[in-house]
Order: structure tokens, then C-alpha cells, then sequence
């Protein structure tokens, strides 16, 4: 099994500035499984069964573990994004580890066709809850508003909005969320050509979106080939296993690995989430 100590990952990987890490709990977490696309959609992936867990990282509910979806459930058309090969090839050249990681778990697909809306709502729905339940409540949203547009979730309202089973704080989110979508406040339509810094300090202005949810929709959304997300406890635990021999890893470590993964990092984390699915 290939692995390493810290020093012989540090000496392989380029150096870069170091940040401060997480909190000692966010940074110990043991992650059980990838996490999986915000709006429930990915390509088909073996995933242990389980309670999906979930932890604080600055203010925000990141997936730890997750439950293996119902069969075809939400099925959607998706494509590889064009470079996927291209970042695959030049990082099978540079890293040892994704040479091996790679052609193991093969191609994969990540870009959903849900629009950004109904990809940010699933978002919301899905906190705190394990994949079945996230679905089934989907279920009854789509029931109640078959449009899933966000005119007609702010006319449905508070009261209707919770009789699908949303808590009264998932309600006042997703009725944010369409209002930054109808009153004009989000550039929707210059996501694409924006950076994805800008992307994301738009998305976090919303009421229960923060960064790792809105790294998770360039990823899974966007299709953005160079996202780094250090809150994502699954990453972080990957890069444990793989490149420090299980030992804890501290967010400037994991970006140093990360700086040899360039400029396909969400292509490399992909990746990671993989490697930790069972045999």
C-alpha cells in the first residue's frame, strides 16, 4: 500500500503558505465515506450503509458519513466535464498516489443538469438528514411545487413549505434562497465567466449556504476544475490515509499535497472521496 510519512509527503509535495488549521475536532474527524453531490445526483458509486453524521466546521453542517441512496432515485442525464481526461492524464504523470487511485476507480461523471435553484434548494433539504429521508422530503416539495421555480416557492410560503416536513429554520432558508434569486441580488447568469471566489462570496450571502456547500456547487454544479475544499471533512481524512499513513493532518498540510494537484484539484479530490469507499 503506497503511503507516507509527513516528511516524505512534505518533500514531494511543493511548499506553500500554511494557513491556520480547523478546530482540533473538525481537523480529527474521521470521514467514512465521500459525500455526496448537494443535490443528491452523482454517477453511481458503491457507498456503505449508515446514518449519515454530520459536523460543525465554522458555522456550517458538513456530511461525514453517508447512506446508500435508493436505486435510480432523482436518476439524471450527466456528462464528464470536458477536461476530465485531460486533468486525469497530467495527474497520473505527477502524483504517485492518483497514479494508482485513478485508473482503480476509472472514469467517473460530475456535472448534474439541475439548474443552480434546484441545486442550492436540494442543498438546504438535505442538511442534517440521512439521504432516504432528504429524498423522500424532496419528494413532497416537488409535489407541492412541480415548477421548482423560485417564484413559486416564495407563493407557496412558510405554511405549506413546512407541511412537506421542513423545520421552520430549512423553510426560512429555502424561502431566502428564492428571494436572492427573484429580487436579482445573484448574477445567475455570470456564474460561468466569474471566478470562484466571486461565485462563492455571492452564494454565502444566503441564509444557510456557506463555503462548503458553495464549493460543492462549483464542483457538482459549475463543473469547476480547480476547487480545493479544505472544510470538507471526507477530503481531509483522505489525504490522511493516503499520504501520512493515517496520521491526523492539519489543513496546511493537506493544502501543501493539494498545491501538486494543480490547476485539477477537483478532479484530485474526486478522487480521494473514492479511495475511501470499501473494497
Amino acid at each position: 500500500m503506497a503511503t507516507a510519512t509527513k516528511a516524505q509527503a512534505k518533500r514531494s509535495a511543493p511548499h506553500t503558505r500554511t494557513q491556520a488549521s480547523t478546530s482540533e475536532a473538525g481537523r480529527r474527524a474521521a470521514a467514512k465515506a465521500a459525500p455526496e453531490a448537494l443535490n443528491g445526483k452523482t454517477a453511481p458509486a458503491k457507498k456503505p450503509a449508515g446514518a449519515r453524521t454530520a459536523a460543525a466546521v465554522d458555522g456550517e453542517l458538513v456530511p461525514v458519513a453517508t447512506v446508500e441512496a435508493e436505486p435510480d432515485a432523482f436518476a439524471l442525464e450527466v456528462q464528464r466535464p470536458d477536461y476530465w481526461d485531460r486533468a486525469c492524464a497530467d495527474l497520473v504523470k505527477r502524483d504517485r498516489i492518483l497514479k494508482k487511485l485513478i485508473p482503480k476507480f476509472g472514469p467517473v461523471h460530475l456535472l448534474s443538469q439541475d439548474d443552480p435553484f434546484v441545486t442550492l434548494a436540494r442543498s438546504v433539504v438535505g442538511q442534517q438528514i440521512s439521504t432516504a429521508a432528504a429524498q423522500a422530503m424532496w419528494r413532497r416539495v416537488e409535489d407541492a411545487c412541480p415548477k421548482l421555480v423560485p417564484q413559486q416557492f416564495l407563493k407557496l410560503g412558510h405554511e405549506k413549505l413546512a407541511a412537506c416536513g421542513l423545520s421552520k429554520r430549512k423553510t426560512e432558508y429555502i424561502l431566502d434562497l428564492a428571494q436572492h434569486f427573484v429580487s436579482g441580488a445573484l448574477h445567475v447568469g455570470k456564474w460561468t465567466s466569474m471566478d470562484d471566489e466571486a461565485v462563492i462570496a455571492e452564494l454565502t450571502q444566503i441564509r444557510g449556504i456557506g463555503r462548503w456547500t458553495a464549493e460543492m456547487f462549483l464542483i457538482f454544479n459549475l463543473a469547476r476544475p480547480n476547487v480545493l475544499p479544505l472544510d470538507d471533512l471526507s477530503l481531509i481524512h483522505a489525504i490522511s490515509v493516503n499520504y501520512f499513513s493515517g496520521e491526523p493532518v492539519t489543513r496546511s498540510e493537506a493544502r501543501e499535497v493539494a498545491a501538486n494537484w494543480e490547476p485539477w484539484r477537483t478532479v484530485a479530490t474526486w478522487y480521494m472521496w473514492r479511495s475511501l469507499e470499501p473494497a
